[in-house]
Formats: C-alpha cells, structure tokens, sequence
C-alpha cells in the first residue's frame, strides 16, 4: 500500500507526534508499504528519508500560540498534493481543520482519522469539570461533537489509542472507531535496565535513602499534564510515608512547578534526560512512574514504565489509565490531589511488587496491526465529503 499521513502536528523540532512519525517512515517499508508525510512547513520540499518514505513540506503559517508548529491553510494545495501521490490510504492525525479538508478531496483513497489529541479532555472537562458534569459539558459543545460525528461519517474508521477515548466517542455517536495501542521500544525499554545503584543515586538527590519509595514522572510541563498536583501530592505523601519524586520535563510550565516544589527537598526537577538508554535505566530502576494527565491518548512514559516492569500511579481515565490494567499499577481519581495523596501513600507502604513487562506491543507489532485494518472491510459507509 501506499499511505498518506496529513500530519498537522509534526513538528522538526521534536515531540511525541514527531517520534511516532519517524517510527512510521522506518518501519512502513519493512512492512512492504510506501509511506509519505506531508507536513506544513516553510516551503515546499520533499525530504527523502530512506527507499519507500519521505516527507513532503507544504508551506504553511505558523501556530501562534507555539511556533515550532504550522497549520494547513491551503485546501486546494493540500487537495493537489494527494492528488499527487495517489495513495491507496490517507490518515489524517488532527481532529481540527485538516480531516475536513482531506474529507473533501475527490480522490477514491481510504481514509483514516487517527486521534492524537483528546482536546475535551485536555480543556473543557480540565476547566469544567471541578463544577459541571461531563454530560453537561458535552452539551455545551455540541457543535463540536457534531463535527467529530461528521469526520466519523466521512472517514472509514476513527483510530484511537486508549479505550476510555474510543468509549466516549462511541457513545457520542462517532462511527467507525477502533482501538489501535501504541508501540514501545520494547528493545529500549525492558526491566534488565533496572539499576539498584541508579536508584540510590535519584533518591540521594531527594535527600532520602534506600528504604524511600522512588517515584518517576515525565513529560512536557503543560498545564494538561497537572505536574502542580503530582508535586503537591507526593509533597504530602512524603509526611506519612518516606517518597521521593523525580521529574523530567521541559516547558512554558516550569516556573509553576518551581514555585509548587518550593523548598521541598524531596522532589527534584531535571531537563528531560534525551539519551533512551539512560532514560530508559531511569523508568526501570523507579519504583513506580506517576502521572497526572487524564488526557493523553496514550501516555508513551506509561507504556514504557510498563515495558520497564514498573508500575505506574495514573488517573483513572483517558490514554494513561490503560497502562494501570491487569495489576500493572493502581489509579487515583483523575484532577483530584487528594486522591493521588492517598494512592501514592498506599503505594508506599504496600508497593506492588511486580516486573512483568507484559501487556505492551512493539513499534512494529503496532504498525503491523494498523495497516493490516486497512485492508479489512469499511466496516460502515463513509459518506462522499462534508
């Protein structure tokens, strides 16, 4: 097959979207497939990377809220550059503007709505939700909602990476869904990395010993990924049971999460730690990954603590609370502070003992399984266009 990915969210200079894309153009041509990116970007180019995969550049203007992204603004250049390619499939991994714009292409390519954003959960139910309930907000944006069920119809399937976003899209009327996990390093991160002496070293820098619980938490620091409430949390954890939290991330939020950690000497912030082996020995040598966000579609640092064996304390819904499933962790109610107090109190005191790395697939076995639900049945009819 030859497959299309209109990727609104690519960036070049880094990012989970970035990271699945490279895996993608390296592993469709093991598969047989011929894969093509098209991204926005300053001009038009085309940037070969290696027989079967390359990307192709549109020119594009600039996300003003972050820069290091674009948004396709053309139709009739994105419409010419599918007309092409003439591919057998064309994804599209935005739910915003891009989806209707290739919905309207006249090409005869099936089409596949990849969601690799969940913005409900990461604005309306984050802002509302402390004083409305999720149906009522739904009802709010309706129009919204009428949207996702127009892509459902246009398109021939809607892929998700978690179960709790392809439960709600489903009840929300959005056709065609399926359930398709994310693939992990599995060469990368496996619990041969375990490291006693690494996890001494991380709880020294917390100022505590070895009989502490090391905790481990990752990510971009974005208001969605509630770090506040995970410092806030283990801070007081760390008053009933000894607790020690490590972060590693980098952004806009960082002055916030300074200002959460104060002087607490038992949690520590790092820049995100780029080598995969050393990040790697990090997530395997912790005794338990924390996260706050209940808006991943699929939480990549929980998947890997999972292929690491080691358990995560994660909300209860959204992309992370599948990585919690068949013993693997435990789950806290999602955006409230003191629930994840109470679960990474329990976790200390009776921590789950387990480095089953199981339940993960590869990068490959992922890509194998996708591609292959392109060549099955349209298991309903897809409307011409929207």
């Amino acid at each position: 097959m030859k497959i299309v990915d209109v990727c609104a969210f690519y960036s070049p200079h880094g990012g989970g979207v970035r990271t699945y894309i490279e895996q993608k153009l390296l592993l469709g041509p093991q598969l047989g497939h011929e894969i093509v990116v098209i991204v926005p970007g300053e001009k038009h180019e085309t940037i070969e990377r290696g027989p079967g995969a390359r990307i192709v550049t549109l020119p594009s203007p600039r996300f003003p809220l972050d820069r290091k992204y674009g948004y396709f603004a053309d139709e009739p250049a994105l419409h010419a550059a599918l007309d092409a390619e003439h591919p057998d499939v064309v994804e599209v991994s935005s739910p915003w503007r891009s989806p209707s714009m290739v919905a309207r292409w006249q090409g005869s390519a099936r089409r596949s709505l990849v969601m690799h954003a969940d913005p409900l959960s990461a604005y309306a139910y984050r802002w509302f939700m402390p004083v409305l309930s999720r149906s009522y907000i739904d009802r709010g944006f309706e129009r919204y909602w009428d949207h996702l069920r127009q892509l459902g119809g246009a398109f021939d399937m809607t892929i998700c990476a978690n179960h709790d976003l392809a439960a709600r899209l489903r009840e929300g009327g959005v056709a065609g869904v399926q359930v398709h996990p994310l693939g992990v390093e599995t060469s990368v991160f496996t619990p041969d990395r375990r490291d006693p002496q690494l996890r001494a070293r991380l709880l020294a820098l917390c100022g505590l010993d070895e009989t502490a619980c090391l905790l481990v938490a990752a990510g971009r620091l974005a208001p969605e990924k509630r770090w506040p409430m995970v410092v806030d949390a283990a801070a007081a954890a760390s008053l009933r049971s000894p607790v020690g939290l490590v972060l590693f991330g980098e952004g806009r939020e960082k002055r916030a999460i300074r200002a959460a950690i104060g002087g607490n000497p038992h949690v520590r912030l790092f820049e995100p730690e780029r080598n995969r082996d050393a990040f790697a020995a990090i997530l395997a040598s912790a005794d338990a990954v924390v996260h706050g966000c209940e808006a991943e579609t699929f939480c990549m640092v929980g998947a890997e603590a999972r292929a690491s064996g080691t358990p995560v304390i994660v909300p209860d819904s959204g992309g992370a609370a599948d990585h919690a499933r068949n013993g693997a962790g435990m789950t806290f109610k999602a955006g409230n502070r003191f629930a994840l107090t109470n679960a990474i109190v329990r976790f200390s005191e009776d921590p789950i003992r387990t480095r089953n790395a199981g339940g993960v697939v590869s990068n490959r076995e992922h890509f194998e399984a996708l591609f292959a639900a392109y060549t099955m049945p349209q298991s309903h009819r897809r409307l011409a266009s929207i």
